[in-house]
């Protein structure tokens, strides 16, 4: 079985294994008494810590250990706020940010504060002077990941941060994906992260706050972890998070040379190999072991079990999958292709057999789900004056959009298409087929059921 799925979270480094292990027969004790056993456990946390703030380019007493890279954002963020509360409640964040931050900013919204959403690009990036344009007298914190974590897109930190020290603005960075790879540059105000992303046991972040920064930790707090992460420490995993973000940094040049010409093969190849399909993300810009591609009239569930039977572990961020009934909110923000869409990240050590046998594999998975999928029925194509009306409410993508390419040479160039559908993976996914296709997307009409998407024939 190849386990392509990194990015969500990477098989735990040999390093974080024996320090886990070795750590639970001297780490066990309460790191704040003053008896033998605590002294060591003492040792072990101050050794773990100051090695993860050399890894992050920070002093050992801006940094703490949180419960997990989840929590740090939450942290980090409500405390940023809290510290800044009387400059005022506004937060600037990327359309693409994770989960955690997107959250955080709707319980921001929901208290009376305020968030403005910085635009990506196709490719996923940020525009610095998008960021100094939505910078405001009552701006308290603002947000950008380091790296997407659904398409590797790496963004200008360091930029952004300038913009947001000229105007005096604490800027947090989500340093999940990339902290890994090496520290992350720039003069940013806060950083969070994840152990179980680079190689760690999952259930340890990170959260720095540097010097200087005004931060007011929210809710109960206790004598730890200079009170932003109440409660017992897990030393173990502490140990082994420190210990294996110091053993992949060693390896990190390396071993993003080599991830990173496997990637290149993929987005080179899959195209050539599969017809209608879009790769998605920054063609240079981006970490070394992640790509991702999205296929027209594809079920993404259904791909994603085929490669599975077929040996390989990848993740979607289509909305044809049982988790989610919408594209994900990256896919839409960058307004590309969502359906049928596959992201490899490969983990370090992944081997060039397995990579050619992934391209090997997947035409063939590609084709099995479009043969399964089928065509229009009659009855679903119908004329009202000049335009070709389509009915595709009640159906899940990608089959509006197969119903579309179905139609389209059925009309004079120049005629126009009308799809009917309820889906909101459509709004997405006709507009990116009109582009690929180079046919004229007009636009969205009212509809007593759901939405009509209205295209013209070019060509």
């Amino acid at each position: 079985m190849a386990y392509f799925d990194a990015a969500s979270s990477a098989p735990l480094h040999p390093i974080a294994r024996q320090a886990l292990l070795a750590s639970f027969d001297e780490g066990w004790a309460d790191p704040a008494r003053l008896y033998r056993e605590g002294r060591r456990a003492r040792v072990l946390l101050d050794a773990a810590r100051e090695a993860a703030a050399e890894a992050v380019g920070c002093r050992p007493d801006e940094l703490t250990f949180t419960s997990s890279g989840t929590r740090a954002v939450h942290t980090g963020i409500a405390g940023a706020l809290a510290g800044r509360r009387r400059i005022g409640r506004h937060l600037i964040v990327s359309a693409v940010e994770h989960s955690s931050v997107l959250h955080s900013a709707e319980l921001l919204e929901a208290a009376g504060g305020s968030v403005t959403q910085v635009a990506v690009d196709r490719t996923g990036l940020v525009d610095p002077a998008a960021y100094a344009d939505a910078l405001r007298a009552d701006t308290a914190l603002a947000c950008l990941q380091s790296a997407n974590h659904e398409v590797g897109t790496e963004q200008p930190v360091g930029a952004v941060a300038e913009v947001c020290r000229e105007a005096g603005v604490p800027l947090l960075v989500d340093a999940a994906q990339s902290l890994g790879w090496g520290p992350v540059d720039g003069g940013w105000s806060l950083l969070t992260a994840s152990a179980h992303k680079w190689g760690g046991p999952s259930g340890v972040g990170l959260l720095v706050v540097r010097k200087g920064a005004r931060f007011a930790a929210q809710g109960p707090v206790d004598e730890r972890e200079s009170g932003r992460a109440p409660g017992f420490e897990n030393i173990p995993a502490i140990v082994a998070a420190a210990a294996s973000l110091r053993a992949v940094r060693a390896e990190a040049a390396e071993e993003a040379a080599r991830l990173r010409e496997l990637t290149d093969r993929i987005r080179a190849r899959v195209p050539r190999l599969v017809s209608d399909v879009e790769v998605v993300g920054h063609p240079v810009r981006r970490l070394p072991g992640v790509v991702t591609f999205s296929c027209l009239y594809v079920d993404g569930e259904a791909l994603l079990h085929e490669l599975d039977r077929e040996g390989f572990s990848v993740s979607s961020g289509s909305s044809c999958t049982s988790s989610t009934l919408t594209p994900s909110h990256v896919l839409r923000a960058m307004g590309v292709l969502s359906e049928g869409n596959v992201r490899v990240s490969l983990p370090s050590g992944t081997a060039e057999e397995d990579v050619e046998r992934f391209l090997a594999v997947l035409p063939g998975a590609v084709t099995a789900v479009r043969e399964k999928l089928g065509a229009p029925v009659a009855s679903d194509v119908a004329r009202e004056e000049d335009v070709l009306v389509v009915d595709s409410l009640g159906k899940r993508c990608p089959i509006p959009v197969i119903e579309l390419a179905k139609v389209i040479g059925d009309v004079p160039v120049g005629g126009l298409v009308r799809v009917l559908s309820d889906d909101e993976a459509a709004r997405l996914d006709i507009p990116a087929w009109c582009e690929m296709r180079d046919q004229e997307y007009v636009g969205e009409e009212p509809a007593d059921r759901g939405t009509a998407y209205v295209i013209r024939r070019v060509s």
